[in-house]
């Protein structure tokens, strides 16, 4: 019995390889996988609330790839690497690195230079990541995640609420953070800087 999945719009299709290097091979459908990244999910916000890790640590590729890891590591062999194979989303496989370094240099700019707020420094992290989609799947928790460690660990902010709501499922909340992520898209921020803080 394999893993049956259905997608929601701007869910990123997992090719059968990936499918293949699930660990957990008693999961067959998307909400017993939900279940068990979801616990992954926890799993690595007790690890993150259980330290203080300087914002220069966070602003490497092994910082990025680790969290991932935390995430996603007890449910798939991936977790953790960049991904082989182009998707319906995000840069080229080849260019994930190089656009991954880039990401992470302009934000060592913008904290230098104060060019944006904590927050904006953040979400702006965080939709990047989405738009680079290093991994197979998990981009956007990732991104929220990635986006949640900088805030509250590198800045001591509070953690972003992310609408207050569960993105996985279809419904209002996933419709308005889908809006906000394109209106990022063409460089208005607001809405997603809102929606962060609802």
């Amino acid at each position: 019995m394999g893993l049956t999945l259905d997608y929601q719009e701007g869910q990123t299709p997992i090719d059968d390889d990936e499918k293949n290097e699930l660990l957990i091979r008693t999961i067959s459908t998307r909400s017993e996988l939900d279940e068990f990244e979801q616990l992954g999910i926890e799993d690595a916000v007790a690890w993150l609330n259980k330290r203080r890790i300087p914002l220069h640590t966070m602003l490497t590729e092994s910082f990025v790839k680790e969290l991932h890891e935390r995430m996603f590591g007890k449910i798939w062999k991936w977790a953790g690497t960049f991904r082989t194979s182009n998707k319906n989303i995000g840069v080229d496989k080849y260019l994930i690195g190089v656009e991954l370094k880039g990401l992470l240099d302009d934000c060592c700019y913008w904290i230098d230079n104060k060019t944006f707020p904590p927050d904006e420094i953040a979400i702006r992290a965080s939709h990047r990541m989405v738009l680079i989609h290093p991994f197979a799947n998990g981009n956007g928790r990732h991104s929220r995640l990635y986006a949640d460690a900088l805030i509250h660990n590198g800045f001591g902010g509070n953690y972003f609420t992310w609408g207050g709501k569960s993105l996985i499922k279809e419904g209002e909340a996933r419709s308005r953070y889908l809006h906000a992520l394109r209106c990022a898209d063409m460089t208005d921020y607001k809405p997603l800087l809102a929606f962060a803080r609802l």
